[in-house]
Order: structure tokens, then sequence, then C-alpha cells
């Protein structure tokens, strides 16, 4: 039991330690090694004519609005993506610009848009992982204190010695899972990037 609780301990310093670091102090909740950037700019993704006269447009073209969220979807492979880019802007040589610029209209919002709530989920993640890392510590405290005591309620040791072992698993799995979500705004910048440099491929 001693060295389950010494574990634990171990466990409860690097993660209270691990969910309050933060690479920059701009952004004390963002857990990712990689800089948040809250927002793509449009400079840096589209070097195309500019979309202010397009605005909201694009939400009013059924046809371009579908074919939006199919773009956008990560479950769209990137090269039908591209395909069914180069497809709808073939079809409609007479509009091509004025379709291309509705086209990454759409995707621009509609990636933001995702990259924020990406964001937004990672960064509420981790206020919890700090709580429930102030929750494992505290526990861990208390069942120091009960394995000290005399007597010592076994009873008790027991039942907080598997509640700590099964809530510091639910914390490590939660880790790794934000491990893998900060890779999704990267991702999702590049989608971005690589859509609007094929629609500006077939512009021209």
């Amino acid at each position: 039991m001693t060295f389950r609780i010494a574990i634990l301990a171990a466990l409860a310093l690097a993660a209270t330690s691990g969910a309050s670091h933060a690479a920059d102090p701009r952004y004390p909740d963002w857990p990712c090694t990689q800089a948040k950037v809250p927002e793509v700019s449009l400079a840096a993704v589209w070097a195309g004519p500019p979309l202010d006269d397009i605005k909201d447009a694009w939400k009013s073209d059924a046809k371009v609005s579908s074919l939006v969220s199919k773009l956008a979807a990560r479950k769209t492979p990137m090269d039908e993506a591209e395909k069914s880019v180069k497809e709808f802007l073939a079809g409609s040589a007479a509009d091509k610009a004025t379709n291309a610029k509705l086209l990454f209209a759409g995707l621009f919002e509609t990636l933001n848009a995702q990259r924020s709530q990406v964001m937004n989920g990672l960064e509420r993640t981790t206020r919890k992982q700090r709580e429930a890392a102030e929750k494992i510590r505290d526990q861990t405290l208390e069942l120091q204190a009960l394995q000290s005591a005399t007597p010592r309620d076994e009873a008790r040791v027991e039942a907080l010695s598997n509640e700590l072992i099964w809530k510091t698993r639910i914390f490590e799995d939660r880790n790794k899972v934000v491990r893998f979500v900060c890779e999704v705004p990267t991702t999702i910048d590049q989608r971005l990037f690589a859509l609007g440099r094929v629609i500006q491929q077939e512009m021209e």
C-alpha cells in the first residue's frame, strides 16, 4: 500500500505542475506546445483577389455552402477535396472568379470557426484538468494521513486509494487526448492553406 501511495503522490505532483504550466503567459489555459494563434489571418492563406464584396454571400448559394461543408470536414480526404474544388470551378467557367471567391470565403469562415471551437475546448479541458490535479493532490495528502493514523481505518484507506487510482488514470487519459487534439488546429490551418492554393490555381 505504501508503494501505491508513493506512486500516487508523484503523479499528483506531476499532474498539478503539468496542468498549471503554460508556454505563453498570455494564454495561461493553453495546454499545447504549439504557439496559440487565436485566428488565422486572411493574408496568411489567401493571395487571390479581395473578398470584401463577397462577405456572407456564400451562405445564400446552396451549391457553394454544401461544398464548403464537405471540404471543411476533416473526414473528407484532401485528394478528394481538391478534386471537388477543381470539378466545381471547371463547371462554372463564366462565373469562375466569383464562385472561387465565394468558395474560399466560406472555407475561411468555416475553418476558422472550427479552429476556435477546438481551441476553446482545449482551454476548457485545461481548466478542468487543473481542478482535477488539485483534487488528486489533496486526496493524496489525505490518504497519506490515513495511512499514518493509529488506529488506521483500513476500509477508508483502501476505498480512497482505489478512488485515487481511478481519478489519476482518467487524468492521464485526458492528457493523452489533449496532446492529440493539440495537432488539430495545425491540421485545419494546413487544410485551409492547401485548398486556398488549389482555388487560386484554378482561378488562374
